[in-house]
């Protein structure tokens, strides 16, 4: 799917964007659902780890808090954003439209509390996607926004004017002096999506880095719809080069630390051992006697029995580490499985 489908699937991650989607849907079925709804009838899921848990919004549904010193996170608890007050304004990095307004009182609530400038004069994109970005145009014209290149010639393209183009770009590196304080932003190559940033705060020992690893739950559906498996399964191991001790994800209602990408890690090393001896042990024959010339049944089938053979021990195994391993293990294998198979060759065989 395009990036520009982002906006819609990952909103389902936030509790009042799937709140207003409902008239939405009905609007789409011409204002007739074909039927209500029950929670009776849905399915149950594994209780949610209270490690994977953050602290509880405010009224006004939003969680403000000091990562260290004069750098701050602000969260929904489905999405976040960061902010750096320094003597000169406040450099803001990300602006999910999730949060909304939300960030210019969580702005204002520690610059009050602090007594230093509330004024945003930059914002720092980590990439492109709407559902990290989409709140830009709400700091106006007046401000400063950074980005990757490639983010000013995805936004150009897609003429959104919810988010306004970045201003100045960079291609690998970009030191960012502001009142004082220095944030370097990097791009290793493309994970999540072509112009996805590191976001280093060496004053303030944080890496930011958003839509890669999600503290202590798992990857969102078909392991966070990433442009590129390969890559987004190498991006922690470079991430774990720069020297830190907090982590901002881009996503859930908590910070990280380099345990919880440990585990992370490893989760992704399960899932690729599992595949690789999936492919290895299942035997495609039945499925295609089977189905004989509906080679997308038999396909369909093959890959399934492929992904619940690969992906059952990883469900168990994080049960009660990682929420939501019951959800969504299944569709970041067959992420995982595909891109195995299709970038990496693993298990293809040449007709003799």
């Amino acid at each position: 799917m395009s990036p520009n489908s982002a906006p819609n699937r990952r909103s389902f991650l936030a509790r009042s964007a799937a709140i207003a989607a409902v008239p939405a849907v009905a609007t789409l079925a011409g204002g007739a659902l074909a039927a209500p709804a029950s929670a009776d009838a849905l399915p149950d899921y594994a209780p949610i780890p209270p490690s994977a848990l953050g602290p509880a919004v405010n009224a006004q549904g939003y969680f403000v808090g000091r990562v260290e010193k004069n750098l701050y996170w602000v969260t929904d608890s489905a999405y976040q954003a960061a902010f750096l007050t320094t003597r000169d304004g406040v450099v803001l990095f990300d602006a999910p439209p999730s949060i909304g307004h939300n960030l210019q009182r969580a702005i204002d609530q520690i610059a009050a509390e602090n007594g230093v400038p509330n004024k945003v004069t930059h914002l720092v994109y980590s990439h492109h996607h709407a559902d990290h970005i989409g709140g830009s145009s709400l700091f106006g014209t007046d401000v400063v926004r950074i980005g990757q290149v490639q983010a000013k010639r995805l936004l150009a393209s897609e003429n959104d004017p919810a988010r306004p183009v970045p201003d100045v770009t960079f291609e690998t590196k970009y030191t960012l002096n502001v009142g004082g304080e220095r944030v370097n932003l990097a791009w290793h190559g493309t994970n999540h999506t072509p112009d996805n940033s590191y976001i280093h705060f060496p004053g303030h020992d944080t890496l930011m880095l958003v839509d890669i690893f999600l503290p202590r739950w798992v990857p969102f559906d078909s392991f966070n719809l990433n442009e590129d498996v390969p890559g987004s399964i190498a991006a922690p191991d470079t991430a774990m080069a720069y020297p830190w001790k907090h982590f901002i994800g881009g996503h859930m209602g908590r910070l990280g630390t380099r345990a919880d990408m440990a585990v992370y890690q490893q989760y992704v090393n399960d899932i690729i051992d599992g595949v690789k001896k999936a492919l290895g042990t299942v035997d495609p024959t039945p499925f295609f006697a089977k189905y004989g010339n509906n080679v997308w049944a038999a396909s369909q089938q093959y890959l399934a029995a492929v992904v619940a053979y690969a992906s059952g021990p990883v469900i168990k195994k994080y049960l009660g580490v990682l929420a939501a391993a019951d959800v969504y293990t299944a569709s970041t294998t067959f992420a995982i499985l595909e891109s195995i198979r299709l970038d990496l060759g693993f298990g293809s065989q040449v007709h003799p």
